[in-house]
């Protein structure tokens, strides 16, 4: 269970982590106004800055848990979260500052942004909500990959090394394995 809170090694299919990130929008706006109006209520005469610190709180904890809906969701793409997640942050710090420092690459004048930019904001948001999960999968929410390849073939030659089953892993085939 806390596997799937933290979604370390998880996966999550389409309609999961749709549901998901709803779900986790509603929950983040209902707890962050709670804390902040109960905040505002119990100390009516601090400064708005008092306030700031927990809502800017529940907003890094919505951000952690929607970057590990989207890592769940990236594994069950098959590509690895921890080389796509850190390179779509690169990607948008950098169009950020493109945009900023030279205004005439914005998208408007009062965006922050470029056009590219926005095309790979676009292009990710729709591969983690419509590409398929990853052929050979077991289940969509976890589990272990069962390889639909076949086996390499045995033959005279003696048992099979690990590079030729990799081979023939990789290959899709007993290609790994030749009879000579």
């Amino acid at each position: 269970m806390l596997g799937f809170i933290f979604g370390f090694n998880l996966r999550l299919g389409r309609l999961h982590y749709f549901l998901a990130s709803i779900g986790l929008v509603i929950v983040t706006l209902a707890l962050t106004f709670v804390v902040a109006f109960g905040l505002a209520a119990a100390f009516q005469h601090t400064s708005a800055l008092a306030i700031t610190g927990p809502v800017l709180v529940m907003i890094g904890l919505f951000l952690i848990a929607n970057l590990m809906l989207q890592a769940m969701r990236f594994r069950d793409i098959g590509w690895d979260p921890v080389c796509v997640i850190p390179a779509w942050i690169a990607v948008m710090a950098l169009d950020y500052v493109i945009a900023t420092r030279f205004p005439d690459y914005a998208a408007t004048s009062s965006h922050a942004g470029t056009w590219p930019g926005a095309l790979i904001n676009l292009g990710l948001t729709v591969a983690l909500l419509f590409f398929p999960s990853s052929a050979g999968d077991t289940s969509s929410s976890g589990g272990t990959r069962i390889s639909r390849t076949p086996a390499p073939a045995r033959n005279s030659r003696g048992p099979v090394s690990a590079s030729e089953t990799r081979l023939a892993r990789i290959t899709g085939s007993a290609a790994g394995r030749r009879g000579y």
